[in-house]
């Protein structure tokens, strides 16, 4: 008997050993609230797919949708976008608040954060911006998801708009101090992993993330995100220039995160799929 409680014994201890030195990997889906596709796609990863948070675009024109969703399905991990731009061609969004510096001659947010060959003179960073705006918009953002989505715990940047200047970094951090949200904001800059390899169809998209998981390193944590879509009429409608294989690109994401196939290989690799949640904990 006692033989038996041993051997258990170094069986738990190995398989302790074995999680504390898995790799750790984070699966972020973004732009929840920027068409009903993206909501449906986002969902699914969740439900069926390996994606562990959510970052959602608050001042986005299917934001109540994306209230509703998270709603029904509290399990899921999600981060508030904050946000300065509305990028795309057929479908735009504004300010939540009384920011006339973050805005263009029609009232919606500028099209970019930096400076766009296709877009000249129509980034943020191109315009005489106030920081006293960013904090209002920022703040807005901020208190309309903690009323409406229970489960936020954390920020990340669209577009890297929290990164547009040392100024908006540090309001940014203070921020998530005063309100309270638990994961450090630089986590929206640093330990970010891509594909290994073409990415263009659903096919390399999952082979090339494949090859990215071969290579995550024992004890390390590591963030992978993109941004699911569902490839249908509204989605075929959206784009921007320099980005206008919207639909086929974002199916592809969807893809890849309810794929058995990556979902085996994780499973293989011993892999540790984490939250934002989870990301005090790492090394």
């Amino acid at each position: 008997m006692k033989k038996l409680f041993f051997l258990l014994f170094l069986h738990l201890l190995y398989n302790a050993s074995f999680a504390q030195q898995a790799p750790r990997l984070l699966i972020r889906g973004d732009d929840m609230g920027y068409t009903h596709s993206g909501n449906e796609a986002l969902i699914m990863c969740f439900q069926h797919g390996i994606e562990k948070s959510i970052e959602v675009l608050v001042a986005s024109p299917w934001f109540p949708e994306a209230v509703k969703l998270l709603k029904q399905n509290p399990g899921i991990d999600v981060g508030i976008h904050l946000d300065l731009t509305s990028e795309w061609e057929n479908i735009k969004w504004r300010p939540l608040s009384d920011c006339p510096s973050l805005k263009d001659s029609a009232g919606y947010f500028f099209p970019m954060v930096y400076p766009n060959k296709n877009y000249p003179g129509r980034a943020i960073a191109e315009q005489h911006w106030k920081i006293e705006d960013v904090e209002k918009e920022f703040r807005a953002q901020i208190e309309l998801a903690l009323k409406n989505i229970p489960n936020i715990s954390h920020f990340s940047a669209h577009m890297g708009c929290t990164n547009l200047s040392p100024e908006v970094r540090a309001l940014t951090i203070r921020l998530a101090k005063e309100y309270k949200i638990p994961v450090d904001p630089e986590w929206d800059y640093k330990g970010f992993i891509g594909y290994d390899g073409p990415h263009k169809t659903s096919g390399e998209k999952i082979e090339s993330f494949i090859r990215m998981l071969s290579k995550l390193e024992p004890g390390k944590t590591y963030i992978f995100l993109d941004h699911p879509g569902l490839c249908n009429d509204e989605l075929k409608a959206v784009y921007h220039i320099g980005y206008e294989d919207v639909c086929e690109d974002r199916q592809g994401v969807t893809d890849v995160f309810t794929s058995d196939k990556v979902k085996t290989v994780i499973k293989q690799k011993g892999i540790q799929l984490i939250s934002y949640r989870d990301l005090k904990q790492s090394p």
